[in-house]
């Protein structure tokens, strides 16, 4: 391929040894991240969940990115954010679920102690299916009436593609 392109395309003003250069970065990275309490212990109940939830989105916002929607069960957490590209997911998620058990544990939680699991799952969004993942997040106690926990998992990593392991799922 030559450059500048010779018809209909875009030449760009600046250029690295005669090769267009993007001017910027343009980044739109949308995610559903799952994960639950320790050993999915149902510790986030009516007291805690909506406090929590705008934590959630206080933790995220900090870390420069955007949270547009939380949702979950008293033993699993959902998050539909939108995150910057110069921190990876596991950063972000080593910050939320610190910062998050650290602030739930501050007398929050009377004497039972929070945390949540090691691991998670992350999805990336795309454009046309954020209404979607949105609706689904948001719809949680309606979905789980139908479905436990494990069984939600397991399908959301099937239709993602995402290779496990069964057996260490569940450790």
């Amino acid at each position: 391929m030559t450059y500048p392109p010779r018809s209909g395309g875009v030449i760009a003003s600046t250029t690295r040894k005669g090769v267009p250069i993007m001017a910027g970065t343009y980044t739109k990275l949308v995610y559903h991240l799952v994960f639950s309490t320790k050993q999915r212990i149902p510790l986030i109940g009516d007291r805690v969940r909506d406090e929590l939830h705008r934590y959630l989105g206080a933790i995220v916002n900090g870390e420069g990115g955007t949270l547009l929607a939380v949702g979950g069960m008293p033993d699993h957490i959902h998050l539909l954010a939108r995150l910057t590209p110069t921190k990876t997911i596991s950063e972000m998620l080593r910050r939320v679920k610190g910062n998050s058990s650290r602030w739930l544990n501050d007398g929050r939680m009377g004497l039972r102690k929070f945390g949540w699991q090691d691991g998670y799952a992350a999805f990336s969004v795309s454009q046309s299916q954020i209404a979607r993942v949105r609706q689904y997040i948001e719809t949680q106690p309606e979905h789980h009436r139908a479905t436990d926990y494990r069984k939600e998992l397991l399908t959301l990593l099937r239709r993602h593609g995402v290779e496990f392991d069964e057996r260490h799922l569940w450790d």
